[in-house]
């Protein structure tokens, strides 16, 4: 039997488990916020596995053995070492619970929430790009892996790979990728190490290595002599790496921002990006050095450099094809799993986006939830046709994805003056972005029409990086900042000014929430089931008339909240037994779901629905449980809940 027909029936099961999460998940789909965000409902393993699949993509494929080649083993782990560590595993340490209790379900939603709705519109249109660039690149990436070694046109394993991506991720979005990425790092924790385990059991170690390297030493240089640069503006080098596979990549992307946010708590995100990172340079990014390494000292004549038609990043591929076909075949099927899982996460990135911070604020803020459920999915096939046509830029899948980024450069400084810099205001961030995105647009498409390359002198990401910060700190200074960072502005009430605000019914509900012990606003975006645009306007309104009171100007500590003795003044007092449960984070609607949890499981499902809450809804009551000690979320995929001590005696008072 030939390679072709063994990797052909690798890839009709591989398919056909892709598109059978999709059809599987579908009925955990009700409405947008379980399209884009599954519920709210990932856990730990979960997202590891998801965090590792966006990681293990068809760029760290391509590019982790090439860099090899190119710049020796050094230079290959210094890509994946700063992607994995500042990029994953410091995202993780210092933004999971700002991101996550902060309650925007995308990045361009927060940026409205701190800065303004200009801001949130033109770093939506500048996500879309990049998303789709990436998504492209990974298509690309491994349409060369798969074109190369079988020998099918590009263009029709191109329409194969984008019709199974867009299948399954229409038909159930984040829970079909959530699925599917499980199974795809499933994969390439096996064939990966497999791979490199094998390739040593037939050449040898290190030794192999350096005697087939051309007189150069294999850790710091590439077959042909070159080194990977550490200072250099030019790319590639350790600090373009540093802004794109780091800041840009990561903290500026809103598929990251999503993997945070779809969590079960903000502790699932953290150990989730550590582990996942770690887990990466382990069995990833090392071996994939590795194998890069040895196909250059294997087979150096079949590149470029050595005088061959393949370019280095298709090492992977080449280097496969010379083990057994059922081998090389698996081998390669994990190349697709890396790419299709990277992809399909960047397609729901960018329907996201185009989805909750466009169409429902722009095109039509009144549709229903079957309505938005629909348009996301039409979405879906749009940013396909998009990303299409970005398949073709020219270059290649290595300055696509160096692209992509860049696009992602600005909201990842406007995330951190955010976080960090109250007196960051909304102009600044809205002259830094469109300055920062319009010059990488305008030398984009120079170094297209042939006029002018700044690749010669530097990488597009650092100037964008640069225009971004220097116009952004000039423009910050032509406006007021917002109250709380005026001089004059104390975080308590009885340190510092305060106004008179005339509270509305969504203030009170708010209100009510924060006295109820929901103090984090993504729980109290989640229940009123808003856009973090409303929310964050009540929130504002409360703090100014010092009603609550935040727990910090800084960090996650901003969307912190507790009711001041004012409060008392608007709210409906409480008598008996629920002012009791409402003294210790409860209500009779919250007793009643720890009851039917305690002695009749599986009828939580229908209780919730009984109470008519959404998916959103059900995350904010379950979060605030368990931050009480009520209950544990567990289950793998779908959550379910165990109650605690605590709990069982709550009932028992309470019930």
């Amino acid at each position: 039997m030939n390679v072709q027909i063994i990797f052909s029936i690798f890839f009709i099961v591989f398919a056909a488990i892709m598109v059978g999460a999709g059809v599987y998940s579908k009925k955990w789909v009700s409405d947008t916020s379980d399209y884009i965000l599954a519920g709210r409902e990932v856990s730990l393993l979960i997202n590891i596995m998801g965090v590792a699949a966006i990681g293990f993509a068809g760029t760290t494929v391509s590019l982790a053995p090439g860099y090899s080649i190119l710049y020796g083993i050094k230079g290959s782990l210094i890509w994946g070492i700063i992607y994995s560590a500042l990029g994953l595993i410091f995202y993780g340490l210092v933004f999971s619970k700002f991101i996550r209790i902060n309650g925007a379900q995308t990045l361009p939603e927060y940026l409205e929430m701190r800065y303004s709705g200009k801001v949130r519109n033109v770093v939506a249109a500048g996500t879309i790009i990049g998303l789709c660039g990436i998504l492209a690149n990974n298509i690309m990436s491994v349409v060369g892996i798969v074109s190369g070694f079988v020998g099918w046109p590009q263009g029709v394993v191109l329409a194969i790979v984008f019709a199974i991506i867009l299948i399954f991720t229409y038909i159930s979005g984040l829970w079909a990728a959530t699925i599917t990425d499980f199974f795809q790092v499933s994969v390439g924790i096996i064939a990966i190490p497999l791979f490199l385990t094998m390739t040593i059991q037939k050449y040898g170690g290190i030794d192999f290595l350096q005697s087939n390297w051309g007189g150069a030493s294999v850790f710091t240089e590439g077959i042909t002599g070159g080194s990977m640069g550490i200072t250099s503006f030019k790319y590639p080098s350790a600090l373009t790496f540093v802004l794109l596979f780091g800041a840009a990549l990561v903290w500026g992307n809103n598929y990251y921002w999503m993997k945070i946010a779809s969590c079960r708590s903000e502790k699932v995100a953290k150990k989730s990006f550590a582990i996942a990172g770690v887990l990466l340079i382990v069995v990833f990014m090392i071996p994939l050095a590795f194998i890069g390494a040895y196909a250059g000292a294997v087979t150096p004549e079949s590149f470029t450099l050595g005088g061959g038609t393949n370019l280095p990043t298709a090492a992977y591929g080449v280097f496969a094809s010379l083990f057994p076909p059922i081998v090389s075949s698996f081998f390669i099927i994990g190349s697709v799993a890396a790419s299709i899982s990277t992809a399909s996460t960047a397609a729901i990135g960018a329907s996201s986006t185009a989805t909750r911070d466009i169409y429902q604020r722009m095109i039509n803020p009144k549709a229903d939830a079957k309505t938005t459920l629909k348009a996301s999915k039409i979405i879906m096939l749009l940013v396909g046709i998009l990303t299409w046509a970005l398949c073709y830029f020219p270059g290649g899948p290595t300055y696509l994805f160096a692209f992509a980024n860049a696009w992602l450069v600005p909201p990842a400084v406007l995330l951190c003056f955010g976080a960090i810099w109250p007196k960051f205001n909304s102009d600044g961030a809205l002259w830094g972005v469109l300055a920062g995105m319009i010059s990488m647009a305008v030398l984009t498409l120079t170094e297209l029409l042939g006029i002018f390359t700044v690749g010669k002198w530097t990488h597009l990401a650092i100037v964008g990086f640069a225009v971004t910060v220097i116009v952004g700190l000039l423009a910050n200074g032509s406006k007021s900042s917002k109250y709380y960072a005026q001089p004059d502005w104390k975080v308590k009430v009885k340190e510092g000014k305060r106004e008179k605000v005339t509270l509305d019914k969504i203030d009170i509900q708010v209100l009510e929430l924060i006295k109820n012990g929901h103090i984090y606003m993504a729980d109290i975006t989640d229940a009123l089931g808003v856009d973090s645009k409303t929310s964050n306007i009540s929130i504002e309104k409360l703090d100014r008339g010092g009603y609550i009171e935040r727990a910090g100007l800084t960090g996650s500590k901003f969307y912190e909240f507790y009711v001041t003795e004012k409060a008392n003044q608007v709210l409906s007092p409480l008598m008996g037994k629920e002012a009791e449960m409402n003294e210790v984070g409860l209500n009779s609607a919250y007793v009643g779901l720890l009851k039917v949890a305690k002695e009749t499981p599986e009828n939580v499902n229908k209780y919730v629905k009984d109470q008519q809450w959404k998916s959103l809804k059900v995350s904010s009551v379950t979060s605030h449980l368990t931050r009480q000690g009520y209950i544990l979320e567990k289950g793998l995929f779908k959550r379910k809940i165990y109650v605690t001590q605590k709990g069982i005696e709550a009932i028992n008072k309470y019930s």
